[in-house]
Formats: structure tokens, C-alpha cells, sequence
């Protein structure tokens, strides 16, 4: 009877590393992989800022609101347009990049969860051997936003654009509402932005 049980737990957990190495694989062809030579802690330049916006108000508005949690003005923009680059890159919104960033490690580039989620965007390490090169450093600027808003874009593409359920996912807390509602409070009181009133 117990070599039954340990059998069927056996095929359970097996079963489970087959669904995480369909999902790994899944995100591997449903967005550009991440490669070695267009990643690094190199801040996106203002020509390739300027590739996605010809508009430089959205830059001015952010780094006044940023403001309070990085003080150096150079460190503040190119930490700016990176966000900017990499989140229209992936098809989001550059404010709820913003908003999940202040979420998960409060703009802290360092930050490491208890999990052992790293960086701005909070990855996990194993997202590098998933989608990644083992050279990767999820601590540098362009890497760690390139992975998250990568990550995102595959769970907001698996659940077909519902952000409550992408959110919870890119958590960890699929079936709770607490954590998208806490992003889409911190876009709504902070990050909000239109091009045609740039301070709302």
C-alpha cells in the first residue's frame, strides 16, 4: 500500500516538472530570449530612448515623482529611459513597470526576497537557466528589467491580457487579489500619466 502512494507521488511530481518545462519552453517561443550581447548594467542610451518616444515630458514628469527614491539625477534618468525601452519593448505600460517595481523592491537594485528574488523587478534566479545565459546578473540595470517585463509579457500572453491574473502570476499569487491591486494602486497614486497632462 505505501509503495503505491510513494509510486503515485512520485508520477505527481514528475507530472508537475513536466507542466514547469512546458511553461519554461512555452515562454521561450512566445517571446524573444534573452541574449547575452544585449543585456548588461549599461543604462539605455537617449538615441535608443528616443527610438520609442520623439516625446521628452514623460522623462521629466517620471524623475520628478522618482525623485525620493533616487536622488542622483543622472542615475534617476538612465534608470528612467531603461524602463521606458524595456517595458514598450515587451508591450506594457512603462507606469505599471514603474508601480510593480515600487511593489516588489521599493527601487532598491539590490534587493533580495526572502525567496531569493533579486533586483529592481524581483527574479528569480532560475528564470536565468529558463530563458537566459548563465552570465546573466540579475543585479544589472538592463538585464533584471529585460527579464521581468519578459516574464510579464509571457503571463500577461497566458492569460490573454487579463493583468489581475498576469500580476498574481508574476507574484506567485495566482487566485489572490491583494497583490495586482496593490500595483494598480501604486500606478493610480504615483505613476499615472497622460502625454496630454503629464501631471495627473
Amino acid at each position: 500500500m505505501y509503495q503505491l502512494i510513494y509510486a503515485i507521488l512520485i508520477l505527481l511530481s514528475s507530472t508537475n516538472l513536466l507542466h514547469a518545462n512546458q511553461d519554461y519552453k512555452e515562454l521561450a517561443a512566445s517571446t524573444q530570449t534573452i541574449t547575452l550581447h544585449e543585456t548588461s548594467d549599461q543604462a539605455v542610451s537617449y538615441s535608443d530612448y528616443a527610438a520609442m518616444t520623439d516625446s521628452i515630458t514623460w522623462l521629466v514628469s517620471m524623475s520628478r515623482r522618482l525623485e525620493k527614491f533616487i536622488p542622483n539625477l543622472i542615475e534617476r534618468e538612465e534608470f528612467l529611459r531603461t524602463v521606458y525601452y524595456e517595458a514598450t519593448r515587451a508591450g506594457l505600460d512603462p507606469q505599471l513597470v514603474l508601480s510593480i517595481i515600487q511593489v516588489e523592491s521599493g527601487f532598491k537594485k539590490y534587493a533580495i526576497s526572502h525567496s531569493g528574488a533579486r533586483g529592481y523587478m524581483q527574479v528569480m534566479p532560475f528564470w536565468v537557466d529558463a530563458i537566459g545565459h548563465p552570465d546573466h546578473n540579475l543585479f544589472h540595470l538592463r538585464v533584471n528589467l529585460r527579464y521581468g517585463c519578459t516574464i510579464l509579457r509571457h503571463y500577461l500572453n497566458k492569460e490573454n491580457g487579463n493583468y489581475y491574473r498576469a500580476l498574481s502570476r508574476y507574484n506567485g499569487s495566482l487566485g489572490e487579489a491583494a497583490y495586482p491591486q496593490l500595483v494598480f494602486s501604486k500606478w493610480a497614486s504615483n505613476w499615472r500619466y497622460s502625454s496630454s497632462s503629464p501631471n495627473s
